[in-house]
């Protein structure tokens, strides 16, 4: 598991300094002086280049006497993945540093806001009612110091179109500074309900967009039950509609825990008879974070004794000859005949393994765990030794 973020950070010299900053890496001695006075220099030793708004090192690498007198940010030994075109953000005033992006990772994600009008059962970013909008414009100071040639970048929340226009201002520059990066948007779905804010959405005409929508059950009753908001599936499913209508692909996605798990089946059959337009299905195991702990009784269920309705629900996506996967799961759990579909989907920075895959054949190729998985998980995981002829894909 990586460490994103620290409030143990070291600054010198940073009185002149703004109180929180956006700034990219630099690990080149051969940048243009006006990118020089807006970046951050990674130290690594030989003799510093000049003209840095900031210099990084590590606890444990000498500082040169070149940049003792410059405005210096110290990190921990864990930071060592830092490298050149990451993005930080920097609070000099609270000992704080956070890489915001990581060039070399295929999981970069922003979170827009903390706010939502959802209360998940199953959670893992808990909602919080607060004045979050320096969000939105340190976003805007990252996106164009990213490469432009990343793959992938996600938003998320929250619910992020909580914050009105200014989401729609947030896609449309992702198109103009990253026209090559595909964005997955993480979204309810609810305000495209309003069919003049999923118009705005499509006129922006973005290349490579997808919106990742939950939908938790055929019935509205239980979607409405596990997202703990009434009259959330008719918006839900109006927005996906709407959205559709205005030429924006749309990702279902469901959570598998004892809530969806019943009628899974069902929810499949119900989106081949009524969603065919949908773009791609996402089946995706439990994340023991946020919420879940609280909720564990109503929502745990040990992925071995779902085995056969994923199976079946997987059969009735690929046999409409619609786009499925399987996400968060253990091949161990997982019945061999849907490996094909299964995705080592968990961000890197928070994906690990259980002591009892030491020795698996196909742990490479295995979705893991996501790091909080040691709160609860299954008592038949066990490591897969004879060769198997499998090869989940990575998400993009």
């Amino acid at each position: 598991m990586i460490i994103l973020g620290s409030r143990k950070i070291e600054f010198r010299n940073a009185s002149s300094r703004s109180e929180r900053e956006v700034v990219r890496i630099a690990a080149t001695q051969s940048r243009p002086p006006p990118l020089r006075a807006q970046e951050a220099y990674l130290y690594q030793g030989g003799t510093p280049p000049e003209g840095y708004r900031w210099y990084i090192t590590s606890e444990s690498t000498p500082i040169p006497d070149d940049i003792v007198g410059q405005p210096l940010i110290i990190v921990p030994d864990e930071f060592e993945y830092l490298a050149d075109g990451d993005v930080v953000r920097i609070v000099p005033t609270r000992n704080e540093l956070r890489a915001i992006y990581r060039r070399s990772s295929s999981h970069n994600s922003f979170l827009i806001t903390e706010r939502c009008n959802h209360y998940c059962l199953m959670c893992s970013q808990p909602p919080r009612n607060v004045d979050d909008d320096w969000i939105y414009d340190e976003i805007m100071a990252a996106l164009p110091l990213i490469d432009p040639e990343t793959s992938y970048l996600c938003f998320s929340g929250g619910e992020p179109t909580v914050i009105g226009d200014r989401f729609l201002n947030l896609v449309q520059a992702s198109k103009a500074y990253l026209p090559r990066t595909a964005l997955m948007v993480l979204t309810n779905g609810r305000a495209f309900s309003d069919d003049r804010f999923a118009s705005a959405l499509g006129r922006i005409e973005h290349p490579d967009l997808m919106l990742g929508i939950p939908l938790y059950s055929d019935l509205s009753n239980i979607h409405d039950y596990v997202v703990q908001s009434d009259g959330a599936y008719d918006e839900t499913i109006r927005g996906i509609i709407n959205l559709k209508r205005h030429g924006v692909p749309v990702e279902l996605r469901v959570v598998l825990h004892k809530q969806t798990i019943p009628r899974l089946p069902h929810l499949a059959e119900f989106i081949t008879r009524n969603l065919l337009f949908a773009d791609h299905i996402a089946l995706m195991g439990l994340e023991m974070t946020g919420f879940t702990k609280a909720n564990l009784e109503q929502l745990w269920i040990d992925p071995a004794d779902y085995k056969a309705e994923l199976k079946e629900a997987v059969g009735i996506l690929d046999r409409a000859r619609m786009r499925v996967s399987v996400y968060n799961a253990q091949l161990c759990l997982t019945d061999p005949s849907i490996w094909q579909f299964t995705r080592r989907s968990i961000s890197d920075w928070k994906q690990e393994y259980m002591t009892e895959c030491d020795g698996c054949s196909v742990k490479e190729q295995c979705a893991g765990f996501f790091a909080s998985a040691t709160f609860r998980y299954s008592d038949r995981i066990s490591p897969i030794h004879e060769e198997c002829d499998v090869e989940p894909l990575a998400l993009s």
